[in-house]
């Protein structure tokens, strides 16, 4: 019973030691005002500020809607179409209705690996031509004219994404593709865990 009880303090305090520390995520409601279940063509919030290594997690409450990168100077088009060396972020069309059912709601992981501005739409038909975009390090400090506020006045009158996002079909009939999930635990969690299984 000692050396058990030795056991699990030395992986207490191998834990508490720092040897992993746990993933800043930064939550994001797709659909849905997290304050009065008003659904809105909006992510809450549009603007994030995350530091490299940090995730955003994109959480689906309402609708068929996706994260789609863009540029700046391209509102409302998928980034992989104005420059094909960059692959940008594509959630894919996420349906609610789908995963709803399950109790489960559909999220997407974003990680952030430096602290350039990306800006995000929904490519569900005219989505982001009416407002649906965000940021994530917006930097209005080094330039001015590079806000959300003139993104989206750019999105108005945007007229290649209209239809959706060009080259992606639009979401047909319900169906999705499944969205990349995550649970982050820390590595000193997973010993403790391991070491009290195995003394049952």
């Amino acid at each position: 019973m000692r050396f058990t009880s030795l056991v699990v303090g030395a992986l207490l305090s191998v834990a508490q030691g720092g040897v992993a520390q746990a993933t800043v995520v930064h939550v994001v409601r797709v659909g849905k005002n997290p304050m009065n279940n008003q659904t809105d063509l909006k992510f809450y919030p549009e603007k994030i500020t995350a530091k490299p290594g940090e995730v955003v997690q994109f959480q689906f409450l309402t609708g068929n809607h996706t994260v789609t990168q863009s540029t700046f100077d391209k509102p409302c088009v998928r980034i992989s179409s104005t420059n094909s060396s960059a692959a940008g972020v594509f959630s894919s069309f996420l349906a609610v209705a789908d995963s709803a059912p399950l109790g489960q709601i559909p999220v997407f992981d974003v990680t952030v690996n430096d602290t350039n501005p990306l800006w995000f739409f929904c490519g569900q038909g005219p989505h982001c031509q009416r407002g649906m975009a965000m940021v994530i390090n917006e930097n209005t400090s080094a330039n001015s004219s590079r806000s959300l506020e003139n993104y989206k006045n750019l999105a108005k009158a945007a007229v290649d994404g209209a239809a959706g996002i060009p080259g992606i079909p639009a979401a047909a009939g319900g169906s999705t593709s499944a969205a990349r999930s995550s649970f982050e635990v820390s590595t000193g969690m997973l010993l403790i865990l391991g070491a009290a299984f195995m003394l049952l």
